[in-house]
Order: C-alpha cells, then sequence, then structure tokens
C-alpha cells in the first residue's frame, strides 16, 4: 500500500512540475510571441483600432481606406469599388487575415512609427500609415470589367518596358467589403458561400489559375524555332488536313478538315496545328522544354500578390515514350498549362526584345504626411529570348492581324498590332478556352494585353471571343498614351545579307499617319536573300523626323522577309517589316555548345536554366481535334485539353 501511495506521489509530482514548467513557458518564454500571434483576440482588436493607409490606383482612385467606427474595433477597412480591384487589393478580415496588397505591403499600410527626421520630431506624435499607389489603371480596369461582363476569364494589361500592371481584372469576382466586415457571422458565412461556389469566384483567375494556353503557347514554340533550328523557319512543311503521330494511330486533325502547310510565317498566321505539331517533333523535347523554361514557364512569376500560380510545361524526360504529347504540348496543349499573366509575359517578353521585366502592382509609397518612402525600381526578371528572336516573333505576331490571319478583328486603324489568338477545346465538355495575346504599336509597344475567357461554346474562338476585349484594352491603352509616338516619323531599315536583293515600291497619298510615317513612300525588300543590302524607307508626310537604321545577317537566302502594308482609313500609311535571322544557338548555349538534340537530352535553356530527362507513356489525348485556327467564319484550332490546375495556395483548390 506504501509503495502504491509513493508512486502515486512521484506521478503527481512529475505532473506538477510539467505544469510549472508549461506554465513558465507561456508566461516568461513565449509571452512576446503570443501576445503578438495574428489569432490573439486582443491583438486583432487592437490592429482594427487602428488606421490602415490608403491603396489607390495610379490615377488617383482610392480602392481601399479604413473608417473609423464605433463599435469595440474603431476601424472598419473599406473597398470603395470591392469587386472590380479585389484581385489586386485583396482583404483584410478579422478570420481570414490579408491577401493581395494588404498583404503584400502590410508594413507600410499598418499604423507605425514615423523615423526621426529632427529633435523636435521626437516630442510629436509619429504613428503614421503609408499610402500604397498601384500601377493599375482605373480606366483600363474598369474597361476589363465592362468587357469581360459575365464570361468567366481574365485579363491582364502590362506595359512590356517596365513591368508594371496597368490592369488585372477576373471574373467572376466577390465583394472583400463582406470579408472585412466587423460581423464575424457575416464574415463566416461569405466565406463559405464563396468556397463553396463551383465558379470559385475568389481565385484570382489571373495569376493563380492555370488553364490550357491553346496557340498562344505558338509564340514560344516559333521563338524556339529561332533560337535551337533556324533552318525550320524556312522548311516548307507540307499541306495536311491531319498529321500522323508517332507511337500510336491518333492523328492530329487541323479544325473542319481544313488543310494548311508552308514556312513558318504561314503556319503561325493561320495556326496550323498540323505544321506546328510537326515543328514540335522537329524541335525535340528538350528544346522546347527549354525554350518554355526561359519564358518562365515552371516558375512562380515574381509579382507582389499573393498566390501567384506557376505555369506548366512537362519536362523533356516526359516525352521520350510520349512524342505525341510533343506534337499536342507544341501547339499549347496536352498537360501544357498557363496562367493569363504568364502568357502576357509571353508576350512582354517579344515585346520589350526578349526580355521580362518583373511584373508589380505597387508603384510607389508615401507617408499620410506625403513624404516618399519607396518608389518601385523597374528590373528584368529574365532574359526569354535574344532581341533578334523577339524581333522575328514580333514578324510572325504582325501578320496574324492582317487580311488571312486569325484575328483582322484585332487590327488598329493606323497601328500596327502584333497578336497571337488560342482556342483551347476541352473534349469531354465540348468547351473553349479562348485566348488572345497582343501588344501595340508593334516596333514601340507602350502595352500588351493578355485574355483569357473560360468554358466558352464549342463555336466560339480565340478571335471571336478574346479578340475584341483585348483590341478594346489596347486602344485605350494608346488612347492614354497619346503622343508617344511623333507623327509622321521618317524611319529607315537596312538589312545586310548575303544574296540577291528584290524590291517592291508602295506609293500612298494622304495626311500625316498616326504613328509610322504620314503619307508618302515605301520602298520594301520582298526577299532577303543572299549578300546584299535591302532598305525599307518610309517618308513622312509633314511632321516627324525619326531615322533608325538596323543591320543584321541573313544565315539563307529565304530567311529574311518583308512586307509592305497598305494605310487604312482616312491615314494613308504604309508600314514595311524587314527581318533577318542568324544562327544565334552557338551563341546562347554555355560555352558556345552545339543546339540541343530531339532526344530530350537537352542541358541548359538559353537562360541558363538546367533541363532534366525522364520517361513517360504515352496516353491518348481524347477525340482527335485540332485545327487550323482562322478567324470566323472559317474556324479555330481545337484540340482536346487535358483538364486544368491551379497553384493557389491556401486554401487549396480543386478543378472547377
Amino acid at each position: 500500500m506504501d509503495r502504491q501511495i509513493r508512486w502515486i506521489g512521484l506521478v503527481l509530482l512529475v505532473c506538477f512540475g510539467l505544469l510549472f514548467l508549461q506554465l513558465n513557458n507561456l508566461q516568461v518564454l513565449q509571452a512576446k510571441k503570443l501576445a503578438n500571434a495574428p489569432g490573439n483576440p486582443r491583438v486583432v482588436a487592437v490592429a482594427l483600432d487602428q488606421p490602415r493607409g490608403i491603396i489607390q490606383t495610379a490615377d488617383g482612385v482610392v480602392v481601399a481606406e479604413s473608417k473609423p467606427t464605433h463599435d469595440i474595433y474603431g476601424q472598419l477597412r473599406v473597398y470603395p469599388d470591392g469587386p472590380l480591384y479585389a484581385d489586386v487589393t485583396g482583404y483584410d478580415s478579422i478570420l481570414y487575415g490579408l491577401t493581395g496588397v494588404e498583404a503584400t505591403y502590410n508594413t507600410y499600410l499598418r499604423s507605425h512609427s514615423a523615423p526621426v527626421r529632427s529633435f523636435a520630431s521626437l516630442f510629436q506624435n509619429r504613428t503614421i500609415t503609408d499610402t500604397v499607389t498601384l500601377t493599375i489603371s482605373s480606366t483600363l480596369q474598369e474597361l476589363a470589367a465592362k468587357e469581360l461582363g459575365s464570361m468567366h476569364g481574365a485579363a491582364v494589361v502590362l506595359d512590356p518596358a517596365t513591368g508594371a500592371t496597368l490592369a488585372m481584372y477576373s471574373s467572376p469576382t466577390y465583394n472583400p467589403n463582406l470579408l472585412a466586415s466587423h460581423d464575424i457571422a457575416l464574415e463566416r458565412k461569405t466565406w463559405t458561400s464563396l468556397l463553396a461556389d463551383p465558379s470559385q469566384p475568389l481565385l484570382p483567375r489571373a495569376y493563380a489559375e492555370r488553364y490550357p494556353p491553346g496557340s498562344t503557347f505558338k509564340i514560344i514554340t516559333a521563338s524556339a524555332v529561332y533560337d535551337y533550328d533556324p533552318s525550320l523557319a524556312t522548311k516548307v512543311y507540307p499541306k495536311l488536313t491531319a498529321l500522323k503521330l508517332p507511337q500510336t494511330t491518333t492523328l492530329l486533325h487541323n479544325y473542319g478538315g481544313e488543310r494548311c502547310g508552308g514556312q513558318l510565317p504561314v503556319l503561325f498566321q493561320v495556326s496550323c496545328d498540323t505544321g506546328f505539331g510537326q515543328i514540335g517533333l522537329d524541335l525535340g523535347p528538350g528544346n522546347l522544354a527549354a525554350e518554355a523554361n526561359a519564358f518562365g514557364f515552371n516558375s512562380v512569376p515574381p509579382i507582389d500578390l499573393t498566390g501567384a500560380a506557376p505555369s506548366y510545361f512537362p519536362p523533356p524526360a516526359s516525352f521520350l515514350k510520349d512524342l505525341p504529347g510533343l506534337a499536342y504540348s507544341a501547339i499549347g496543349q496536352q498537360n501544357v498549362a498557363a496562367s493569363t499573366l504568364q502568357m502576357a509575359l509571353a508576350g512582354a517578353a517579344i515585346a520589350d526584345h526578349g526580355v521580362i521585366m518583373t511584373p508589380h502592382v505597387m508603384a510607389s509609397i508615401r507617408t499620410s504626411l506625403g513624404q516618399p518612402v519607396e518608389t518601385y525600381k523597374p528590373h528584368p526578371w529574365r532574359r526569354a529570348v535574344p532581341a533578334t528572336t523577339a524581333s522575328s516573333v514580333t514578324s510572325l505576331m504582325l501578320g496574324v492581324t492582317q487580311p488571312g490571319g486569325t484575328a483582322p478583328n484585332v487590327a488598329i486603324p493606323g497601328v500596327e498590332v502584333a497578336a497571337k489568338t488560342g482556342t483551347a477545346q476541352h473534349g469531354t465538355a465540348n468547351t473553349n478556352d479562348d485566348w488572345l495575346v497582343a501588344f501595340a504599336p508593334a516596333q514601340d509597344p507602350v502595352a500588351v494585353v493578355a485574355v483569357s475567357v473560360n468554358n466558352q461554346p464549342a463555336s466560339t474562338t480565340g478571335s471571336s471571343t478574346a479578340g475584341p476585349i483585348a483590341r478594346a484594352l489596347l486602344e485605350a491603352a494608346l488612347a492614354s498614351t497619346a503622343g508617344h509616338q511623333p507623327t509622321g516619323s521618317t524611319s529607315t531599315s537596312t538589312t545586310t545579307g548575303s544574296g540577291s536583293n528584290t524590291t517592291s515600291t508602295t506609293t500612298g497619298s494622304g495626311p500625316t499617319g498616326p504613328s509610322t510615317g504620314g503619307a508618302g513612300t515605301t520602298t520594301t525588300p520582298s526577299t532577303g536573300g543572299g549578300g546584299s543590302t535591302t532598305t525599307t524607307t518610309t517618308t513622312g508626310a509633314t511632321t516627324g523626323g525619326t531615322t533608325s537604321t538596323t543591320t543584321g545577317t541573313a544565315a539563307t537566302p529565304s530567311a529574311a522577309t518583308a512586307s509592305a502594308t497598305p494605310a487604312a482609313a482616312s491615314a494613308a500609311t504604309a508600314t514595311a517589316t524587314a527581318s533577318a535571322t542568324a544562327d544565334t544557338t552557338a551563341a546562347l548555349l554555355p560555352g558556345g555548345s552545339p543546339a540541343l538534340s530531339n532526344a530530350g537530352t537537352a542541358t541548359r535553356s538559353p537562360s541558363g536554366q538546367p533541363v532534366t530527362g525522364g520517361q513517360a507513356s504515352w496516353r491518348p489525348p481524347g477525340p482527335t481535334w485540332s485545327g487550323s485556327e482562322r478567324a470566323p467564319p472559317q474556324g479555330a484550332d481545337t484540340v482536346p485539353a487535358s483538364g486544368r490546375t491551379t497553384g493557389f495556395d491556401p486554401p487549396r483548390w480543386g478543378p472547377p
């Protein structure tokens, strides 16, 4: 009996000791941490009792502010145009914390002590907040919302020279005011309702959701041609209605049995899937994966918002036993998935001579007293391609908005618009994800637009659905930067190659041209051939006076091409484009190593990123839909997508 009592006493003594240690741990060692924990009601009450700084657009529209209340919290976070800017501002919730700009720049927005600037300031109230000014234009943001309307999708507008986000809107959206409410029951009800909504309004589709990019991915595939195997740019691909794929009996069909083929400029202009599918096979998995990685696939875009998702391109190893998958991936299908932001960055890479500037939404930060705190300094994220490749792909994209291209409806009179359409069809649901990526003016872009419209009827295309939205945003962006281009300018472009030269002349007459030179004479080389000089000259009518000269070397007789475009509407403007292609592969790879092989054993991409290999088995992608994507009524390229993925975390979202 005494022994049992001793054991009980010993156990109680040990329990008392553990309790003593835990009490000291909580009250001494972790006291500061617990006192400042986000979930501590006292911390929440104190934080809400203090005002937060203002968030405003680039043109001064307040999109988040604090207002005094008479409840226990003292201050209520208010979003005047809540749903319109929800993707960017995020919310400040008692229960669910901070997201978006509210989270990224919380240190500045919350009340804090101003630095001591003078002896007198020591005796003053130094508790201040900061005002965060965004790069977002309220005009473009409102237009994006209006154009998308009730359709599900997203629109992103970037300044390619700085990475500034001029607009970023997702549909459907949500009202952050309901999540910033001091009514806890309302917050919980709103949160539960938003999570249960199958359309996922809480999910920022612009940068946290990924979809098959369809033919907009051909921007990357075409770039890979110039970077890794320039000979493919002049290869004549046969005119086919369907491509026989290796390792399977599956055929990659063009839409509606359409027949297309030819050289790269034609394949790109009509978005020929059979041609680009074969280009993917010719490039090989290593080269195509390396180019995708160079554009930022498989990396999280470094935008200053929470929850950005990395876009996805399969590793080279996955194609070793899946060459049909490589053909589908070359046209942006199979397992390829991209966010709208990622495709805007791909367009920005081409627009900014191969460099992707770091995307951002913060322009500047000032104290509530107006003193400067921080100004965003633009800097590159990565070099996707050499400037020569960007120039060549720009020429390809110009053809898309010309007659015979897939998006002539995106053309803007007097302005050169470079674009690429995309239409990814979901075989099981018989719906499309419609895309368009565009920038303008093509030779000196002020804006890049990417639009994705999801789950559209199978009869729609990137041109018919996303095209009008992209054009409206481009026109608004150009209007906001009126005067960016001198009117009636004079420009001279010289390309030196090795071969003969053929020259064609287009003469126009009329008033001063809006951006590319006014009325006058354009002399354009139609074929940059082998060793002579080709010159493009545009003479302005009355004003302007800028001259530029570009010299390059054509590797093959047909590698340099140019076209003359007559004036549109009342502005009689003639434009000319000349491009020369050089095999720059050796310069791109470390140590001048040869181009990556078709075996999928690539070592590094143009940006120096490692590429690895492995194996995967072939799985048929389903029904054999695809096609040469033309503007209505001809049709659009449609191939089955393997489904969409998402990278938004937290919370974790499943497929819709």
